[in-house]
């Protein structure tokens, strides 16, 4: 089975990286692209394809299918066909979507549109949280009201409260999360590679062993390492706005569907769904301004404003999410709720260090003139 794991890793490493540069080309072609004419927000030099995203879907979709119609393995263990179906339309809508947004630059309310869509997808495929672990003992249900809405080949299709509620916030605060974090080069797909690679560690420990989310969660993270040798800086093509909410959709997702990993993720994606609820409040409350207009205030910009490069500050959010990560595969459900309860306090130290490092650099050179 090993052999397995490293081939569907290997082999969504490679079509990722045959199928990105035919991407750009085409990106090129049809005048897709990244124009950093706002510069109030963008930080790259010249224009850069989009629709990155479409070839982290077709080599993930493509290697779902052909390991689904030529083996066994990716129904070993809870996974239905219908939720692999559910999967690859919600990424499908995202795909669309995107390609719609890079091209024509559609409004807020339009770009929600096909987050929702993918969500529901999801919950229409059966997939969803049934109950959480309560970090002082037993569970959670959440499947307490359920309504049959029909049968179909012996399965039942059903309108489940509040786990369906539950599991279309968490895609959607996913979704965004990653789709606010997209600032840098390789920030978005190198943090959600890097949480599906703990999806795999946890997935294959005998406790909750599940062969199948353990090579789906290879597959993704193989598409995104070969996307991102394009990816990163320099990038020479960006996710584009249904790359960036794929990557959350497909962890969101994971994390739901290998029996509900949602500490796993919330500690993995801690300090970017932190940065995007403060960003949020902050523009909402603070600024008295839309929560969708962008801005240059992120955690990722702020440590480009003490004097970071791309390189330096994308390698160090990887070292914080890498670490966060770890500390799931070892820790108990008590124990990751004083991990979260660290996450937090650290994002906050780290906000206020970084706070306090831009007001002291945008000061410095007045400070030399008077002195002169």
């Amino acid at each position: 089975m090993a052999l397995n794991y490293i081939i569907a890793f290997v082999a969504a490493f490679l079509l990722a990286l045959i199928l990105t540069p035919l991407v750009k080309r085409l990106a090129l072609k049809l005048n897709i692209v990244d124009n950093p004419a706002d510069i109030e927000r963008k930080i790259h030099k010249k224009p850069t394809a989009l629709l990155g995203g479409l070839a982290i879907f077709l080599a993930v979709a493509t290697m779902i299918l052909i390991w689904w119609l030529g083996t066994d393995y990716l129904f070993m263990g809870s996974i239905l066909p219908k939720h692999l179906i559910g999967v690859l339309v919600g990424a499908l809508i995202l795909i669309i979507g995107g390609f719609i947004d890079d091209k024509y630059n559609l409004k807020p309310y339009q770009q929600i549109i096909w987050p929702t869509l993918a969500a529901l997808s999801i919950i229409a495929a059966g997939i969803g949280i049934n109950e959480i672990t309560n970090p002082f003992g037993g569970v959670i249900a959440l499947n307490t009201w359920e309504y049959n809405i029909f049968w179909w080949h012996g399965l039942a299709y059903k309108l489940t409260l509040p786990s369906d509620i539950f599991t279309f916030v968490w895609l959607m605060t996913l979704m965004y999360t990653t789709k606010f974090l997209d600032g840098l080069d390789g920030l978005a797909a190198g943090i959600t590679a890097i949480g599906a690679l703990m999806i795999v560690f946890l997935a294959l420990f005998t406790k909750f062993y599940q062969p199948d989310v353990a090579l789906i969660s290879l597959i993704v993270a193989g598409a995104l390492v070969g996307f991102l040798m394009f990816n990163f800086h320099p990038a020479k093509i960006f996710l584009g706005e249904g790359g960036s909410t794929l990557c959350g959709f497909f962890l969101g997702t994971l994390a739901v569907i290998s029996g509900g990993k949602i500490a796993t993720a919330l500690l993995v994606m801690g300090i970017p769904v932190l940065d995007v609820v403060w960003v949020i409040l902050r523009r909402m409350f603070f600024e008295k301004k839309s929560p969708f207009k962008a801005d240059k205030k992120h955690l990722h910009f702020r440590l480009l404003d003490i004097g970071l490069s791309q390189r330096r500050a994308v390698l160090f959010l990887y070292s914080l999410t890498a670490a966060f990560g770890v500390c799931t595969l070892f820790l108990q459900s008590k124990y990751k709720l004083l991990a979260l309860a660290a996450l937090c306090l650290a994002m906050i130290i780290l906000a206020l260090f970084l706070v306090y490092q831009y007001k002291r650099s945008a000061r410095q050179p007045v400070l030399d003139k008077s002195g002169s």
